[in-house]
């Protein structure tokens, strides 16, 4: 029985997962390095855009069921969602698994369960656990004793979508790798609080695992639509007349090509297969390197226009970015590839204009209304599918990258 639960990292995972529990009649506590988060969250608020969250974490709090600091408190189960991005030559940066581990362990009593939910490269619940033993060598785990640990760890990743967090949380089926089976027994039993979805029992191993592939999976896929467009582009083809054909065939489903590819999973998680599996992960590098290379297609796209603009007009034209999010109708730019073409095209020394409509302000980007980019800037670049996008009229040229404007629109 799971009394208290405590959620390590209140970002676009941790606060959903954290109020869900809470939602559930369970004390949670969550923790963050941010004071401004955790005065957002005490005050019945949110700092990150996700639809219905607001309402949920308002009643949460309210009714005295979530509650946040910046410090680890006792609890009975400890969820950590935090960050693992990569380092130079994309080596896994687990820097902030190992002070999660760090705040938890003075805190970590016998019978608790840790979970790590951050995605991760192969064998890092094993490495939490080395942290956790070494910081508390009066506690047994289970890579020293197996079933008879006094602390269970497990592995269980995020498989949600941005925009539709809450629903997915409790619909999608679960991935629960123990590094025992008592291990997963007692996650199962955790997460079957608010799933509605499988939980699906394997070693931890595996279940990271099984995160990683889902992503270079939809990696792959999004590479050939994206080298389709370049080669679209060099063929005079239109690229999505061509797609919608071609996935006419009972047996063929090609994805939308886009600005490149971003966010927190996608953009990160096959390199850590990459640099585990050296040259046996040859399609999944291939892939990272063509949509890499399509937000610097982009780039150069919008350059040569302007270049050609200045020639004619004997002016440098106006641009602007219309999108910055990482995917269409969410306010989130980690690792976005349109947010790296805003700032390669302000660098190069061009007058661009940022259309973002998810966020209201951005600490160091003025952002423009959206009607009004459209309106006043010589190059209209869409860089991300918006809802509204699609209406806006249009005065000068016009390039889109990523099919929002096919539809009657503008050209």
């Amino acid at each position: 029985m799971f009394k208290t639960i405590s959620v390590i990292g209140l970002g676009y995972i941790g606060l959903p997962t954290a109020t869900m529990f809470a939602s559930r009649k369970i004390n949670v506590h969550g923790v963050d390095v941010n004071q401004q988060t955790v005065d957002t969250i005490n005050a019945g608020g949110i700092h990150i855009v996700e639809p219905d969250l607001d309402m949920v974490v308002k009643a949460a709090v309210k009714e005295g069921y979530l509650r946040a600091s910046l410090e680890a408190m006792p609890a009975d189960a400890f969820l950590i969602a935090v960050p693992t991005p990569f380092k130079n030559d994309h080596e896994p940066d687990l820097s902030y698994i190992q002070s999660a581990a760090e705040k938890i362990a003075p805190v970590l009593q016998q019978g608790n369960l840790v979970i790590l939910e951050s995605t991760s490269p192969v064998g890092a619940t094993e490495q939490l656990a080395e942290w956790l033993s070494s910081a508390r060598p009066d506690l047994s785990f289970p890579h020293q004793v197996g079933e008879s640990a006094d602390i269970n760890v497990a592995h269980c990743p995020e498989r949600v979508l941005p925009g539709q967090v809450m629903r997915e949380l409790v619909e999608n089926d679960r991935i629960i790798g123990g590094m025992t089976a008592r291990c997963s027994a007692r996650c199962i039993e955790l997460y079957s609080t608010f799933v509605r979805g499988a939980c699906v029992q394997t070693d931890a191993r595996t279940a990271e695992m099984a995160k990683l592939t889902e992503n270079s999976f939809r990696d792959v896929n999004i590479a050939f639509a994206n080298e389709l467009s370049i080669l679209c582009d060099q063929f005079k083809i239109d690229v999505w007349e061509l797609i919608n054909l071609a996935n006419r065939h009972p047996r063929v489903n090609i994805l939308q090509p886009g600005t490149g590819v971003g966010g927190h999973c996608i953009a990160v998680d096959p390199w850590f297969i990459v640099h585990a599996g050296g040259e046996n992960a040859r399609i999944i590098r291939s892939a990272r390197e063509i949509n890499d290379y399509k937000t610097e297609w982009v780039v150069e796209k919008v350059q040569t226009a302007a270049a050609e603009f200045e020639d004619k007009n004997k002016r440098r034209p106006v641009v602007a970015c219309m999108g910055l999010a990482f995917k269409p109708n969410i306010d989130d730019l980690r690792e976005s590839p349109a947010l790296e073409v805003f700032h390669a095209l302000l660098q190069s020394g061009l007058d661009v204009l940022a259309v973002e409509p998810n966020l209201e302000s951005h600490s160091s980007i003025v952002l423009t209304d959206p009607k009004r980019g459209a309106a006043e800037a010589d190059i209209v670049a869409f860089l991300v599918a918006h809802k509204g996008f699609a209406e806006l009229k249009v005065n000068g040229l016009q390039l889109d990258f990523c099919g929002v404007r096919r539809d009657g629109t503008d050209q």
